[in-house]
């Protein structure tokens, strides 16, 4: 299978810079199944086209592991000719750091948008050129996708499953290869591997900064993700708290319920919450912290009044949200902003370099997860980055029957996956502690009903040994 990318940018040939490919080099990279080779076919200082070919070894396709979904069809397919997810694998391995716009000595040309053609002759879309220009208009692409036929000996077979793809527009070259990336297996709408939670955060990564806002998101997110429902879901949970822009609106999202206050009480339940923690984490002594799941930054904005924590590391997997979070610190004096550091990252994958604080926070976290992700997120946190103190909080279900204006039986916010009762809570809690050397006691957030307990539940997990 084949694929040309050409620009017309002056000198064309800086593109070799961009791809990190010398155009006077013909290069050959294995890859899943086969060998990929990098060659220009032109390249001139008015136009320069680089080729990526995909040579598929058909028994290695048999052989390697790779999805049984196939069946018989792993020794009679498509696979070798029709551009889908082997073809952009190829691309993520042989143009990785042009996809990640890093280009150190014409960083200024990655940042760039110029003008690009894109020629794919051979993609399988399941659902013909209309789809086509349904996926790659909205991102700016001009779209010509002529569907082939089945046989031209044979007008009457009809219209094959592929397109003739051609696209044209001014982007920059990273950004290009990862709409290539998600979006010719979504036209495909197969892959050749299995799908795991990984293909979440690949998914996620890839699309930054346009997936948030495309019309036809959902579809991406169930083709890429192979109809896979709770990665679908958490993808779309991950999107939505992207697509919120304006700073009270994220933080709404990501902190508050949807009755954001106790009826008749003059404090905000958020901010009796984020007192709670920032007492606890006093009380621990803890100086360095981390904030997991910062969201907008309204628990970092109480964690830096406090002098005595002196690291404050604030922890999203949502780059807008962290980009939000930055603009609410734009004007904290320099001396104070030194102490916080905004990273992206994803609380469900271990990241050693969360290791080593003293405290961490997951306020209002949990419950946004499916609950068969919690045991990934509970190896992270308390088995990998193990902190002597961590602080839990989530909403008590059972408190619900007291907000007068929500529903019977509405969780309160679209995006929680579950809300506990206080036995479920101490349930899972008493498990992550005893699998991890860990105590844990309680504390009520809000009024402490007689009946239903307070609105918020509030664990305190400390290191044993």
């Amino acid at each position: 299978m084949l694929l040309t990318l050409t620009t017309t940018h002056r000198p064309a040939t800086d593109l070799g810079y961009l791809l990190h490919k010398h155009p006077g080099k013909a290069q050959s990279f294995p890859v899943a199944a086969g060998m990929a080779h990098v060659f220009y076919p032109t390249a001139g200082q008015d136009e320069c086209t680089a080729a990526l070919l995909l040579d598929i070894d058909p028994v290695e396709l048999v052989r390697g592991r790779h999805d049984r979904a196939f069946t018989l069809n792993q020794y009679v397919n498509d696979r070798p000719y029709a551009a889908g997810s082997m073809l952009a694998v190829a691309l993520s391995t042989v143009f990785k750091t042009a996809m990640n716009g890093v280009a150190k000595s014409h960083q200024e040309l990655a940042d760039t948008a110029i003008p690009l053609r894109i020629h794919v002759p051979a993609v399988p879309s399941r659902g013909g050129a209309d789809l086509v220009a349904q996926l790659f208009e909205p991102l700016g692409w001009d779209v010509d996708a002529r569907t082939a036929p089945l046989d031209p000996q044979f007008p009457e077979w009809g219209d094959s499953p592929y397109v003739d793809l051609r696209l044209s527009g001014t982007h920059r070259v990273s950004d290009a290869l990862r709409h290539l990336y998600v979006l010719l297996p979504v036209l495909d709408n197969a892959k050749h591997y299995w799908v795991t939670e990984e293909e979440v955060t690949k998914l996620l990564r890839a699309g930054e900064g346009w997936l948030a806002d495309h019309p036809s998101r959902e579809l991406i997110s169930r083709r890429y993700l192979k109809h896979r429902k709770a990665y679908v879901r958490f993808a779309l949970s991950r999107l939505a708290e992207a697509e919120e822009t304006d700073e009270d609106a994220l933080d709404n999202a990501l902190d508050e319920p949807v009755v954001a206050e106790e009826p008749d009480r003059p404090v905000p339940l958020a901010t009796q919450r984020r007192g709670s923690v920032v007492a606890v984490l006093k009380a621990a002594g803890a100086k360095r912290v981390l904030d997991l799941g910062c969201g907008g930054g309204a628990l970092l904005t109480d964690l830096l009044k406090e002098t005595s924590f002196t690291e404050i590391v604030g922890v999203d997997v949502s780059s807008r949200a962290l980009e939000v979070a930055a603009r609410r610190f734009e004007r904290t004096p320099e001396r104070v902003r030194d102490r916080l550091t905004l990273r992206q990252s994803a609380l469900t994958y271990v990241d050693q370099s969360l290791a080593g604080y003293d405290a961490a926070v997951l306020m209002e976290v949990i419950e946004h997860l499916d609950e068969p992700r919690l045991p990934a997120l509970e190896r992270s946190v308390f088995g990998a980055a193990r902190p002597a103190t961590v602080v839990v909080t989530t909403p008590n279900v059972e408190y619900n029957v007291r907000f007068p204006t929500l529903p019977a039986g509405r969780m309160r916010h679209t995006d929680h996956r579950f809300e506990w009762t206080r036995a479920q809570f101490r349930a899972w809690a008493e498990g992550v502690a005893e699998r991890h050397d860990y105590r844990v006691r309680y504390l009520p957030v809000g009024q402490d009903d007689p009946e239903v307990g307070p609105p918020t539940q509030l664990a305190v997990f400390e290191v044993t040994r």
